[in-house]
């Protein structure tokens, strides 16, 4: 039996003046979608975010998260998908020590040492390759997003031989835009994970940290405004989510082109809860940015 049911998540990002996932293939450029210029945020760049987190076991996010959900000493919250890993030791893990070390691998799933898979000298490797139990989705602007750039300086020189630096149009942002980005937790896949309720509570503590205990030169000003969680009466799922995400997603407001980049928050209406008939279907709904966190462990 699954230790935990469905959920549904919704996350709402504002950014401003900030470049929340740049492209590699364009020059750092902010994301975009070819076909109608709505900024895009990658699920993998997002992730990136909360494994940062988790890694960084001497942090403030990290000692927050421990006051408040007291994570059991027993388990390991160590990342996978982190630089300077052993290869070698990691491929000498049975199944039950793997999934016990690795937060991420546990939450995300993995594909590590996918050639080894079915290798007839290695054993029982199937642990390395699995789905995840939270999926997230890409997270997409309501409108078309307009990108400033601008060309930095920098007062010493960065090159040999050269007393001032120069990047040119180094600075892309997207001037402002509101994301939605849908994440699914689907417990089917925990019992070859080895995920856990405290996992999953984990990655809901840090979800509204994301981008604000991450934030960079270029990512100055990038907000969970809202992460919506509905938690659902079953495993299976007790609503389908796109009642829920649908119901979520903030909207351009009454009189303004949809298609047009917005300049503030205050271009949109952003829902603040659920229609009834899709509340009652669910074991639980709430707002993560409010939840009252540090009472969570004295309320278990």
């Amino acid at each position: 039996m699954a230790p935990f049911n469905r959920g549904t998540g919704l996350l709402v990002i504002e950014v401003r003046h900030s470049n929340p996932n740049g492209d590699p293939d364009q020059e750092s450029e902010p994301r975009t979608i070819d076909a109608d210029g709505r900024g895009l945020i990658s699920p993998v760049s997002f992730k990136r975010k909360l494994r940062d987190l988790v890694a960084d076991k001497d942090g403030p996010a990290w000692q927050a998260v421990q006051a408040a959900l007291s994570l059991s000493d027993g388990r390991g919250y160590e990342i996978l998908e982190t630089r300077g890993r052993d290869r070698g030791e990691i491929s000498k893990m049975d199944a039950q020590t793997f999934t016990q070390t690795f937060w991420d691998a546990r939450i995300f799933g993995n594909t590590f040492l996918e050639s080894m898979k079915g290798a007839d000298d290695k054993g029982n490797v199937d642990h390395f390759i699995s789905t995840g139990v939270v999926q997230f989705g890409p997270g997409v602007s309501i409108s078309r997003v307009e990108v400033e750039r601008m060309t930095t300086t920098n007062k010493a020189g960065v090159q040999e031989g050269k007393d001032r630096g120069m990047a040119p149009l180094g600075w892309r942002v997207v001037q402002h835009g509101v994301y939605a980005m849908p994440f699914f937790v689907n417990p089917m896949m925990a019992r070859k994970n080895g995920c856990e309720a405290s996992d999953i509570e984990l990655m809901k503590f840090l979800l509204p940290h994301a981008y604000r205990s991450t934030a960079s030169a270029v990512r100055p000003f990038v907000e969970v405004r809202h992460a919506w969680y509905a938690e659902h009466q079953s495993p299976l799922g007790s609503c389908p989510d796109s009642l829920i995400i649908d119901a979520l997603t903030p909207r351009r407001v009454e009189g303004q082109d949809p298609q047009e980049p917005s300049a503030s928050a205050a271009d949109y209406d952003f829902p603040g809860a659920l229609p009834e008939d899709v509340r009652k279907r669910l074991a639980s709904f709430e707002d993560l940015v409010q939840r009252d966190w540090e009472n969570v462990g004295r309320a278990a």
